[in-house]
This record gives structure tokens, C-alpha cells and sequence, in this order.
């Protein structure tokens, strides 16, 4: 997969827009969306301690994850903490004490990726 968007889905115009796409990509069982959210280099937390590092092993974790089609629910959202063209974003996870860390960097057509996530800091 190469770092362009195939246009038509939607791309995240700020930072915060990266947790209700993945959310929205996650319920869809969209792994190809889901990859797209990322940049090529970009780490992934895994819940069982394993870490996903690059497009291959995100695209591996994702469709691992949305096989059996669970539900997510977007949680609420720290505003981003911007510094130039990155910004780290955080959410709380929806019924829990859980929360989300990610560092995502602007592309140069505007558009925002992660390149760091980790989906449960807490947890």
C-alpha cells in the first residue's frame, strides 16, 4: 500500500478527527480504511503486549481484530496538544477507567496520521 489516499474515504482534517474514523472503520470491518489512518512506519499497541510496526503488521492486527465484528463506541476526547505539524490526541475509553495516547503527525497535503497508538494506556 502506498502512503496516497485512494479518495474516496473520508481523511481526518485534524487531529481529533483520527479517533471517530477509526471507530467508525473499526464497525465497518474496514481494514483498508483503518491502515490508511496510519502512516507507513507508524506503531501500533497491541492488547497482549505485542506492538504492530509498519502497514503490514497493522493490516494483519486490524483484520485479526474486526474478523469477529465487536462493537466500538467512541469515548470522549482530550482536545489534541499540537506542537507544528504533530499532535498528540487522547480518548477515554467508553465504560471503563481506560484511555488511548497517540501521536499523529500532519501529511503534507494537510490531512492527518498516526504514527504512534497506543489503544490503552491504563488497561
Amino acid at each position: 500500500m502506498s502512503d496516497d489516499f485512494d479518495g474516496a474515504r473520508e481523511r481526518a482534517r485534524r487531529p481529533e478527527d483520527l479517533s471517530r474514523l477509526v471507530v467508525e472503520r473499526l464497525n465497518a470491518g474496514d481494514v483498508d480504511g483503518l491502515v490508511e489512518l496510519y502512516e507507513s512506519d507508524a506503531v501500533l499497541a497491541l492488547p497482549d503486549g505485542v506492538v504492530a510496526t509498519g502497514i503490514d503488521e497493522i493490516r494483519a492486527a486490524y483484520a485479526r481484530l474486526v474478523a469477529d465484528r465487536p462493537v466500538f463506541q467512541l469515548g470522549p476526547q482530550v482536545p489534541a496538544l499540537r506542537a507544528g505539524d504533530l499532535a498528540l490526541t487522547s480518548s477515554r475509553l467508553p465504560g471503563g477507567p481506560g484511555a488511548t495516547v497517540e501521536v499523529a503527525r500532519r501529511q503534507p497535503d494537510g490531512s492527518w496520521r498516526w504514527i504512534l497508538d497506543q489503544p490503552n494506556v491504563l488497561g
